[in-house]
């Protein structure tokens, strides 16, 4: 448990722009002693940075949704990816990502089913599903494919040893499928960071159109 508490930390502090797509191997080095107060401070400070990246990833997810479903169903899931992955080491992107690449061609539906049997947004197994606590039906509910989502990706992270883009990876699964997914996954990565670029300083707060409850 110790082990997944500081791997969780090693991810949260690495994977909150576009330009880190994995996890880097953390480095150590010798630093002086911190007062209680100091990492007080630094912890604070840390919390806002990250907070301030997820409202600034919003809108972008949301625009890049939209091309693909309605205006009012884009908000909904891009919602869900922001507040799914609070008090993880995950950012909104990381899953709005996978729901391009698992259902993007499919309108984002929540009736989506793969030929393997596949349900939901985001693509879980029957089988994956359960072992989060699921039944295999409920993947139609957005919410709870959400949670389900977050859930496995956190497992498949442990599984990659830290390396998040690896698990991302596994997320699909191993072979030439699988390649082909993380293609497609980075692409729709990249078209979320050009949504953000176009837009440097729009959050949640300044959008107008936008409000962190999913209707």
């Amino acid at each position: 448990m110790k082990k997944f508490i500081i791997l969780l930390a090693v991810i949260a502090l690495n994977a909150t722009s576009c330009d880190q797509p994995q996890i880097r191997q953390a480095q150590l080095s010798v630093m002086p002693a911190l007062s209680e107060l100091d990492r007080e401070i630094r912890q604070a400070a840390e919390k806002n940075a990250n907070l301030e990246e997820r409202r600034r990833q919003l809108p972008a997810i949301i625009s890049a949704f939209a091309k693909r479903t309605t205006p009012q169903r884009a908000r909904k899931l891009g919602v869900l990816c922001y507040l799914k992955t609070l008090d993880t080491p995950l950012m909104p992107m990381d899953m709005a990502e996978i729901a391009l690449a698992e259902t993007g061609s499919h309108g984002l539906s929540g009736k989506a089913v793969s030929y393997r049997g596949a349900m939901g947004v985001w693509q879980l197994m029957p089988s994956r599903a359960r072992s989060h606590g699921y039944d295999p039906e409920e993947m139609v509910n957005d919410e709870k494919c959400a949670e389900a989502a977050v859930r496995e990706l956190l497992t498949k992270i442990q599984m990659a040893k830290g390396n998040l883009r690896r698990a991302k990876k596994l997320y699909c699964g191993v072979g030439p499928q699988a390649d082909a997914y993380e293609t497609k996954r980075i692409r729709f990565r990249h078209e979320i960071c050009r949504e953000m670029m176009k837009y440097p300083h729009m959050t949640a707060e300044n959008a107008s159109y936008l409000s962190l409850r999913p209707s």
